[in-house]
């Protein structure tokens, strides 16, 4: 039997980021933290701290004040999962926005733009060749 490569961060990030989504959910009474998907969560090795990944459909200045509140409510948010988890140390919790989603809009549109520019090609070069065979 074969020991899996899934490590001890990894599974104490998958727990973090279930407690941490259901703290944001349920806990937090801050108006500026509202809309608010947790994506993911990086744990360094030696546990110490958890950078929580956040996606949110703010833009702009209410984006930063929701930022704001993140960074305000971080020592709450640690606390409880302070309850929550049994850890020697528990992690300092860092709020970062996710950026993933946005670089992979952009990544399908290039791709369907070229796609387009290649259908294009294609009929052009059809096109050609029906005129080319006939007399």
């Amino acid at each position: 039997m074969s020991k899996t490569s899934y490590s001890r961060a990894e599974r104490v990030a998958d727990q973090i980021k279930v407690e941490v989504a259901d703290i944001l959910m349920r806990k937090i009474k801050d108006p500026r933290v509202r809309f608010v998907t947790v994506t993911a969560v990086d744990v360094t090795t030696d546990l110490r701290v958890a950078t929580v990944f956040v996606t949110t459909m703010e833009t702009g200045q209410a984006e930063a004040d929701l930022f704001a509140g993140l960074a305000h409510a971080s020592g709450y948010v640690r606390s409880e999962l302070g309850k929550r988890l049994t850890l020697r140390y528990l992690p300092e919790v860092v709020f970062a926005k996710d950026i993933s989603g946005v670089r992979g809009d952009r990544i399908l549109q290039l791709l369907d733009t070229l796609s387009g520019k290649q259908a294009q090609g294609e009929q052009a070069s059809s096109s050609v060749a029906v005129e080319s065979k006939r007399p």
